[in-house]
C-alpha cells in the first residue's frame, strides 16, 4: 500500500530543470510548474499597532512590520527618542544583524524600551530592543 500511495505523490518524482532565465519542476507526466524566486518578499505584513507609555499612560500609534525572520521585537532608535519612551540601558550590548545579514549600522543594541503593546483589544508589556530601522519604527517578532 505504501509503494501505491509514493506512486500517486506527484511531488516525490518532482525534478529540476533550468530553461533560460526560468526555474521549472517537471515530472514523470511531463506536466510543467514555473517557478518564480525573487529576493524581494511577495508580501510584506504590516500591523497598526498602539503602544502605551509605562511612565505617562500616553499612547502612540504606529504601523509594525511583522517579520517570522526576526528574533524579537525592535524599535527604532530615533523613533522612540521622538515620541518621548524611557530608554533603558542594556547591562551587556547585544551584536546585530540586518534582515539581509548586513551589519546593523548601530553595530550593537545598547538600550531598550518597555511599553504596552495593543492589538485588536489585546495587550502586552513588552520590552523592545532599539536600533537603527531606517523608515520602519517597529519590528514584531512572529512567533
Amino acid at each position: 500500500m505504501s509503494s501505491q500511495l509514493a506512486s500517486n505523490n506527484i511531488y516525490s518524482v518532482l525534478h529540476l530543470e533550468k530553461l533560460g532565465n526560468k526555474l521549472m519542476f517537471t515530472n514523470t507526466t511531463k506536466r510543467v510548474r514555473d517557478i518564480q524566486c525573487t529576493l524581494r518578499p511577495l508580501r510584506e505584513v504590516w500591523l497598526k499597532v498602539g503602544l502605551e507609555k509605562l511612565e505617562s499612560h500616553e499612547g502612540v500609534a504606529v504601523k509594525a512590520l511583522l517579520d517570522s525572520g526576526a528574533t524579537g521585537l525592535f524599535m527604532d532608535t530615533t523613533f522612540a527618542k521622538e515620541k518621548g519612551f524611557k530608554i533603558e540601558k542594556l547591562k551587556k550590548p547585544l551584536l546585530v544583524r540586518n534582515m539581509d545579514g548586513t551589519a546593523n549600522a548601530g553595530r550593537v543594541i545598547m538600550h531598550q524600551v518597555e511599553c504596552n503593546i495593543f492589538f485588536k483589544g489585546h495587550v502586552e508589556r513588552v520590552r523592545m530592543d532599539m536600533c537603527n530601522l531606517g523608515k520602519t519604527e517597529l519590528i514584531l517578532e512572529m512567533l
